[in-house]
């Protein structure tokens, strides 16, 4: 069996974000998005991975080389233009040649993992299986209609909801789909629709079925979403302390500080990761932050928050919450007068003066 994630979309939700960041790899809880579906691939026993890549090919590329730090071996498809979800198995297909292959759309983290749904695809000889989540907002997704244990209808983002199961991006598939998609038309919006393919597989008389998931589900596609999914990760973290920290400090609840890492004179109120050569100095981290290594703060707090690598924050009074900084970003608070704001923000950049 192999997998495919796709990758190659622009992130334009994130942005300014991914302006120079590759969606993909914006940190979560301090490893990159596509390693949560990496690895959820590789614990149901699955080695082969393809990423559909665009225009981000060569900054994946350069994190995840050929996967093998992560036990996995991974293939870079290109897809020249995101056309569509079903695009991307249509990319894949030299790929998957006549193997089985589950379809996990990179910007998703599952608690529960795959087992589960795995396991239902083989023992019950399903052409596709469909991963759903009970959503209160049906209007915003593909929604499946379920009668007898079957998928029999998905309606993308209805009027008037045949249910409140939406299909969350995490897919099984055998090689039936391929024809399907095949003579597939563009949609509306120039794409391959995958719930149009999924339709033509239950107009076809194939065995749709779906698994219901248990536990939380995120798509980190924007910027407040990316930062529930940082808490939700690290409600899970176990502690680690491989920095030093001063007999002054204060560490709270479970906290996980990298090797070469410093804490002086602080306050840390887990669940907070902190990455390798920090240096946290007079300040305050608050539950449900992430930072990023070779990051400084000083004579700062800092809560509810994403801070990548080699950020700076110093001599900031009032506390920076649920926010996002992304990588070398450096916030400084000047004694000298007169004082002002000095700002410079990026296109779509967003910033709350008080």
């Amino acid at each position: 069996m192999k997998a495919i994630i796709p990758c190659a979309g622009r992130g334009e939700r994130l942005r300014p974000l991914t302006f120079t960041n590759s969606k993909p790899l914006i940190p979560i809880a301090n490893q990159p998005l596509v390693l949560y579906a990496i690895e959820a691939i590789k614990k149901v026993g699955i080695h082969e991975i393809g990423l559909v890549v665009g225009e981000n090919a060569r900054d994946l590329q350069q994190v995840l080389n050929r996967g093998e730090q992560y036990g996995v071996h991974i293939s870079y498809i290109p897809q020249d233009q995101p056309l569509g979800i079903a695009h991307t198995i249509k990319v894949s297909k030299d790929f998957l040649g006549d193997s089985p292959f589950v379809m996990y759309l990179g910007d998703n983290i599952l608690q529960e993992g795959l087992e589960a749904p795995i396991r239902k695809f083989q023992e019950r000889k399903a052409n596709a299986v469909l991963l759903l989540c009970k959503t209160d907002k049906p209007h915003l997704y593909g929604i499946a209609a379920i009668e007898h244990d079957r998928v029999v209808r998905l309606v993308e983002k209805p009027k008037t909801p045949p249910s409140n199961l939406a299909a969350i991006g995490i897919y099984f598939f055998d090689p039936s789909i391929h024809p399907i998609i095949d003579r597939l038309k563009p949609s509306k919006r120039g794409e391959l629709e995958i719930t149009d393919a999924i339709q033509g597989l239950i107009d076809s008389g194939a065995r749709v079925e779906h698994h219901i998931v248990q536990g939380w589900w995120m798509d980190a596609g924007n910027p407040e979403d990316m930062i529930e999914t940082n808490r939700l990760v690290l409600q899970d973290l176990q502690p680690q302390i491989d920095g030093t920290v001063s007999s002054d400090s204060d560490i709270r609840g479970n906290v996980v500080i990298g090797k070469g890492s410093r804490i002086e004179k602080s306050t840390i109120r887990g669940p907070v990761i902190i990455g390798k050569d920090c240096l946290i100095r007079e300040s305050f981290v608050g539950s449900f932050t992430s930072i990023g290594s070779g990051s400084e703060l000083m004579n700062c707090e800092v809560e509810y928050s994403v801070i990548m690598e080699n950020c700076e924050i110093r001599n900031v009074q009032e506390r920076i919450d649920y926010s996002i900084l992304g990588r070398n970003v450096r916030i400084t608070s000047s004694e000298r007068r007169p004082r002002s704001y000095k700002l410079v923000l990026s296109d779509d950049s967003a910033a709350e003066l008080r």
